[in-house]
Order: structure tokens, then sequence, then C-alpha cells
């Protein structure tokens, strides 16, 4: 019976410190399959020891309450190496991923009164003027800021009274913000 055999078998049998022994006798076939995973990798934000380490957790702890779990043979303790070095590294690239494109933002909601940010310094005539000329040049459009900013409805609310689809509404409140934001810079 191999050393990695006995010390499986004791590990099933409860030998708690019979998990140190195991990674010590395979460590070096765990750092070679650990940094062939890290030579594929793109970031390498994370060395051979570090990623040994995070799979040896994974493996040596039961997941979310289940059984701990038991290996038949060295080469099934080093596919599950092999599968929780994997695993570590994928979450890692979720992680990075997830804040490279706003993972860290969290989104606020807007308010009804909010919805067109108007300059500090205009009246409410400014307003008026403003949307009077939206209505000569885009009656559509003037319409749906009257149901957006002041009657408060929302999106999807403004395109039922309209008869349009949730994209037109949407096109057209964004045309009319804009439009009313530069009338009113001027």
């Amino acid at each position: 019976m191999s050393e990695v055999t006995r010390l499986l078998d004791a590990l099933r049998d409860g030998d708690d410190g019979a998990s140190d022994e195991l990674v010590r006798a395979v460590y070096g076939e765990l750092r070679r399959l650990a940094a062939s995973k890290l030579r594929r990798e793109r970031s390498r934000t994370l060395g051979a020891t570090a990623l040994v380490h995070e799979a040896r957790k994974r493996i040596s702890s039961p997941q979310q309450g289940g059984p701990a779990l038991e290996f038949e043979n060295r080469s099934h303790f080093l596919g599950a190496a092999a599968e929780a070095m994997r695993r570590s590294l994928i979450e890692r690239a979720r992680r990075r991923r997830s804040l490279k494109h706003g993972g860290a933002h969290a989104r606020d909601p807007i308010e009804p009164d909010e919805l067109l940010a108007l300059p500090p310094s205009v009246d409410m005539v400014d307003l008026d003027e403003a949307l009077e000329r939206l209505r000569a040049h885009s009656p559509e459009k003037a319409q749906v800021v009257d149901l957006r900013f002041f009657c408060g409805l929302s999106i999807v609310e403004t395109a039922e009274v309209l008869g349009v689809s949730r994209a037109t509404a949407d096109r057209a409140w964004a045309f009319a913000k804009a439009w009313l934001y530069r009338e009113l810079e001027e």
C-alpha cells in the first residue's frame, strides 16, 4: 500500500492529521498542477502556492454542510484538487469581470421628480416656454414630457397611454430630455 493510499484511508477513518500529511506527500504534484493551470491564466495575481492552498481548503472542508469528501486513490485526490483549482480560478475571473463592468457600483432608484434634471437656475415659466417650442417641433415628444415629468408616469405607463411600444417611448423621452436641457441652458 502506498503512502498516499494509507493517508487517504486514515483520512476516511477520521484522522484529521492525515489531511496535512497527505498534502505534504503530494505537494510537489499539486504545485506543478497549479503552475500549469496558472500558465493559461491571463491575470497572474495568484501564485501556485496560493492556488494550492485555496484548493486544499475547498477539498478538505465539507461544502455547505454536506459530507466531507472521500477519495478512493491518489488520482481521485489529484483530480479533485485540479477541479478545486479550476473553480477557484473561474470565481476569481468572474469577480474581476464583474468589477470591470460596474460590479462595485450600486444603482440608485430614480424618483419621479428626478426624471428630468433641470439646470438649477430654471424656473417653471422658462420650462413651459421650452416645452411649447418642443411641442411645435414634435408634439409626441412634448406629450411624453407631460406624462413623465408632470404626471409622474413610468415609461411603461407612458407607452400604454400613448399606445406606443416601450422602446418608442424611451427614445422619445431621451430625445425630449436632451432637447429641453439644451434649450434651458441657452
